[in-house]
């Protein structure tokens, strides 16, 4: 009995040292820079977009450096961001857990840009909608890429 307890004790051991090994791709938070392909319901690449993204400490994110590498006519100039992220977190050191982001329309007004999605370690993935002007409407998936 003293043996097997000593055998288990020593396999707690090394699992809790391998569970807290690190690794130079894993991480703890949305920070860096992303890339983002949005398509429609068909498959269709419909909007994509780089950004940088810094988590605040209330669960915001703030959204810099945006800016659309494919041409739309819902997003001409003068865009402004915002999103959101709780943590889930897991047990391997990557980050995890819910997304929310928003783009507004400078020129034309009015178009709105709402991506949800899932948070794990160096992709977003999940939902979008544009919602606004009668051309600028559509929903799909989308999946963000830390670069």
């Amino acid at each position: 009995m003293k043996m097997n307890l000593a055998v288990i004790a020593m396999l707690a051991l090394g699992l809790t040292l391998f569970g807290c090994s690190t690794s130079g791709t894993k991480t703890s938070n949305v920070n860096g820079n992303w890339t983002a392909s949005l398509t429609d319901t068909h498959g269709a690449q419909v909007l994509a977009f780089n950004t940088t993204i810094t988590e605040s400490s209330n669960s915001s994110l703030s959204v810099s450096n945006f800016s659309f590498s494919t041409n739309s006519a819902c997003f001409v100039s003068g865009e402004t961001e915002s999103g959101t992220f709780a943590l889930g977190g897991n047990f391997n050191g990557n980050v995890a857990g819910k997304f929310g982001m928003n783009v507004v329309s400078g020129s034309p007004g009015g178009n709105n840009l709402t991506l949800t999605g899932t948070v794990n370690g160096n992709t977003i993935a999940g939902m979008w909608s544009l919602t606004g002007s009668p051309s600028c409407t559509g929903n799909g998936t989308f999946t963000m890429t830390r670069m």
